[in-house]
């Protein structure tokens, strides 16, 4: 068995209607996966799984989510091992450990073009940082300013496929994976 992480895109199913970590819980053990566990009530999951492709994961994953909850959520899976790799390459550890909540990694399911990457640092306010690592997309969010250009600027159609965590959360998640 290996562990992964899932990262779920949007849990948001409609008008008033979030998807609840325990039905999501029970969604990833009814398809087989095991020890599962999640961390926050954003879509984080944390199992086992017997060696598998991880693409193949996310289709498992996006397909019994549909079926369950009626509606198509892109998830984003990394192995454990890749999931610490994420964390330990984060390029700003400063403000991380000042502020938590205002880094946060675009994380990816193929790797954000370089030009898409370098073309964010235009929606940057002057107190912002942008920087790609291995496809990802680390941001450092101003705290003077609370609705940052950057968030609206890294979406699907000029980033691809990802979706975005703080470095709390990622922290977190690396500890449960650790373990």
């Amino acid at each position: 068995m290996r562990t992964y992480v899932a990262l779920l895109y949007s849990i948001i199913l409609g008008e008033g209607r979030r998807v609840v970590m325990s039905e999501l819980k029970a969604m990833a053990e009814a398809i087989g996966l095991k020890n599962v566990r999640t961390l926050v009530a954003t879509g984080n999951l944390v199992f086992e799984a017997r060696t598998a492709s991880v693409s193949g994961l996310e289709r498992r994953l996006e397909k019994a989510f549909e079926e369950t909850f009626g509606r198509h959520v892109d998830i984003i899976v990394r192995g454990a091992g890749d999931w610490l790799k994420l964390a330990a390459a984060n390029p700003f550890p400063d403000e991380s450990a000042k502020a938590g909540d205002q880094v946060a990694v675009r994380v990816m399911r193929r790797p954000a073009p370089e030009e898409a990457a370098a073309a964010l640092t235009a929606y940057a306010a002057a107190d912002e940082k942008v920087l790609s690592v291995d496809g990802d997309i680390w941001v450092v969010f101003s705290r003077e300013r609370p609705s940052s250009r950057l968030l609206a600027a890294a979406n699907h159609k000029r980033m691809g496929i990802g979706t975005s965590r703080n470095w709390n959360t990622v922290r977190r998640l690396s500890e449960m994976v650790a373990k």
